[in-house]
């Protein structure tokens, strides 16, 4: 019963934690010169952009295929609390304490990732076949 809950839930919960990478690093280059200096008003280096754009659309991207998704879902999870940290600890407002819970949200969620990695219709399933053969 669990793995065949495991296979109807694994597409799905990838693509929704994809979402907010993939669009959120394409946010960035829509409006690349407010995100830096965004920030910038947080005391980082603009310098920090484009990794940042890269990292978000390519971890999104492997997130949504599987792959390599214990490794991603490790990076998303500390990615996720360090950005809750930098950008949204200001808990006298209700709308960055809400996302700061959803930052810590979504790292909780990138862990039990790791735990089970991507077993059904991804890269990693893929790659793990085409090796045991």
């Amino acid at each position: 019963m669990r793995d065949q809950f495991m296979k109807l839930v694994d597409v799905p919960a990838r693509t929704l934690m994809s979402i907010i990478f993939i669009l959120s690093g394409a946010g960035k280059i829509g409006a690349y010169s407010a995100t830096l200096g965004y920030m910038e008003a947080f005391g980082l280096p603009g310098i920090l952009l484009v990794p940042v754009i890269v990292f978000e659309l390519g971890s999104g991207l492997a997130l949504l295929v599987g792959f390599k998704t214990q490794h991603i879902a490790v990076l998303l999870a500390v990615f996720s609390i360090v950005t809750a940290v930098i950008f949204h600890a200001d808990f006298s407002d209700q709308s960055q304490l809400l996302a700061f819970l959803k930052n810590v949200a979504m790292a909780g969620g990138f862990l039990l990732l790791a735990k089970e990695g991507a077993p059904d219709f991804s890269v990693d399933q893929f790659l793990a076949a085409r090796k045991g053969a």
